[in-house]
């Protein structure tokens, strides 16, 4: 039996279902955010305790907001008006602090319309949550906005030497200065655990391994341009679009490209039928992250310094076999392109592969694809959704009460993990809540 009863219950406290518990109240509908600490709005991206770590999108675009774009400067020029340059790149340690202070502002200015259950949900049965802590808490609807979960190690066997959560508390402790270190995977994690690495005074010598061997590229020192996109570049089948796209890129240059493609591209997705979205994924998808999700000029400096020195090599093959003993690792791989090469061995295995994403083993979700109240979507990206973020049922109905937002949505929306991009989708469900719900106060 439920203990409690909600309009809306928003299982995730990190910006998603912060965000959308303050828009919630700004629109007069209140809600409960589950969350398992009290410290809610940062997540995982904006919980790091070290100012070196930099919002990946220039300070000007990071308003949580959507249609006011300036929220996030102004609070700078209040709190910290020397990080206020809109072009310049914020430490997301600070963007934690903003985001917590809007979130308890909304909730000054609107008390009791948003109320925190520190506890973590483990089943959803119907529109009651179960709580670990043993309460059911019962909603008119609820959103999940569970943002990113952890890696999958990359050991079958993880042990003392494997590092298989790079953002768990104290994960990099024990690495000395002059370790050696295998890194499985180069993209946006491994960034972020080299800049950790050498604030800590590393000195030693670190290898990268994924499958193409990609790295982020860099934002240009200002803001660029969108491009003038060709018709060719936005229909008709993807090969040729990426021809139009990358003949574009001879006048307008890459990022003009990139920007131009920004706002339309949660449209381009929608629009694309399972046989494009599964190109769009196998082929474009490794080329368009690193280009998309560009990193900080002063962050790309320091890798590129990195990479001169032979401190940090970046390969491409397939990671194999992966032993540990008392002294480090010895990982077997395949170079892309095929031969044979010798192990690459390490003090210290990180897997920096990213986002786990499994609704099907997830034990929030696994029971309602069981149960037929969710279904996969066709490429098994994640939870089929409606435009609005409702879970489509197995019979292609959308469930009313259940929403997701965030990067879990990411399978319907291709875009769910930048603020520019989240804010955006906050308001399609504050939308879709408000209008099935009579305003309080």
């Amino acid at each position: 039996m439920a203990e409690a009863a909600y309009p809306v219950a928003i299982v995730g406290g990190g910006f998603s279902g912060a965000m959308l518990a303050a828009r919630l109240a700004e629109s007069g509908v209140a809600s409960v955010l589950i969350h398992d600490n009290a410290d809610a709005g940062l997540g995982v991206a904006y919980s790091t305790a070290f100012e070196g770590h930099l919002l990946n999108v220039r300070t000007g675009r990071m308003s949580a907001v959507d249609g006011r774009p300036d929220d996030f400067v102004a609070w700078l020029r209040a709190n910290r008006p020397e990080l206020a340059d809109p072009i310049d790149f914020a430490p997301r340690k600070v963007y934690g602090d903003y985001v917590r202070d809007r979130l308890a502002m909304i909730e000054g200015t609107f008390p009791g319309r948003i109320e925190r259950i520190v506890a973590r949900a483990h089943a959803i049965d119907g529109t009651g949550i179960g709580l670990t802590d043993g309460r059911t808490i019962a909603a008119d609807a609820v959103v999940l906005a569970t943002g990113n979960p952890a890696p999958a190690t990359a050991s079958a066997e993880p042990g003392g030497r494997v590092v298989s959560d790079p953002w768990a508390p104290g994960a990099l402790d024990l690495v000395g200065a002059d370790d050696s270190i295998l890194i499985v995977g180069t993209g946006l994690t491994m960034v972020d655990m080299i800049q950790s690495l050498l604030a800590r005074g590393w000195k030693g010598r670190a290898t990268a391994l994924s499958r193409r061997g990609l790295v982020p590229r860099a934002h240009a020192a200002t803001p660029d341009l969108p491009a003038d996109l060709p018709a060719d570049a936005l229909t008709g089948p993807v090969s040729n679009r990426l021809a139009a796209a990358r003949a574009t890129t001879c006048a307008s240059g890459w990022r003009g490209v990139m920007e131009a493609y920004r706002p339309i591209t949660a449209d381009l997705w929608a629009m694309a039928d399972t046989d494009q979205r599964a190109r769009m994924v196998r082929h474009l998808r490794p080329w368009w992250d690193v280009h998309r999700h560009r990193i900080a000029p002063r962050i790309a400096e320091t890798l590129t310094g990195l990479i001169a020195s032979r401190r940090l090599r970046v390969v491409a093959g397939r990671l194999g076999v992966v032993e540990t003993d008392r002294d480090g690792v010895w990982a077997g791989w395949s170079p892309r392109g095929g031969g044979a090469q010798p192990p690459l061995t390490a003090n210290w295995l990180i897997d920096c592969t990213g986002p786990a994403h499994s609704p099907a083993t997830d034990p929030l979700t696994a029971p309602l694809l069981a149960s037929g109240r969710a279904r996969l979507d066709p490429l098994r990206l994640g939870l089929d959704l409606d435009p609005s973020g409702r879970v489509l049922d197995i019979k292609g109905v959308a469930d009313p009460r259940l929403f997701v937002l965030g990067p879990p949505a990411r399978a319907a929306f291709w875009e769910t993990i930048a603020v520019p991009d989240i804010r955006k989708r906050i308001e399609a469900v504050v939308d879709a809540l408000v209008s099935g719900k009579r305003p309080v106060g």
